[in-house]
């Protein structure tokens, strides 16, 4: 089995959330694949930028998920193992690479419809609540 290191970005603005729809028709955070020996904070900004054009910024640790896929291309079994970062964007603008279908920011609630998988639906979820708070004590 591959082991691979990746980062992510969960993105808000205001009461939005970033989202991509990736090449299977799936409702996706934008992640991917840790380069060398990156860092994984500065992976979430380099992908979150590269997959959508969003300049966003950290603001705390999400937190992690680990899941398995088979790759057909490799013809093996994946694990992906994703360092997620709660992140602020400056406006809405989105700019998607060409391997994505749809994305954008959505309402926080539509997206947690939207997302296809429940931990990426938790994520949100926990990461919107340390979003806002951060914005509170901002806000001071």
């Amino acid at each position: 089995m591959i082991v691979r290191r990746c980062s992510g970005g969960v993105v808000f603005y205001a009461n939005k959330v970033l989202l991509v729809e990736n090449d299977k028709g799936e409702w996706t955070l934008p992640k991917g694949k840790i380069i060398g020996d990156g860092l994984p904070h500065e992976s979430a900004i380099d992908r979150v930028k590269f997959e959508t054009g969003v300049d966003a910024k950290i603001l705390d640790i999400a937190g992690d998920t680990i899941y398995e896929f088979f790759s057909r291309s490799r013809n093996q079994r994946v694990c992906n193992a994703i360092m997620w970062y709660v992140m602020e964007s400056p406006n809405q603008e989105v700019k998607l690479t060409g391997e994505f279908l749809g994305g954008g920011f959505y309402k926080v609630s539509e997206a947690l419809e939207m997302l296809t998988h429940s931990k990426e639906k938790s994520l949100v979820d926990v990461s919107y609540k340390k979003y806002k708070n951060f914005k509170k004590s901002d806000d001071k």
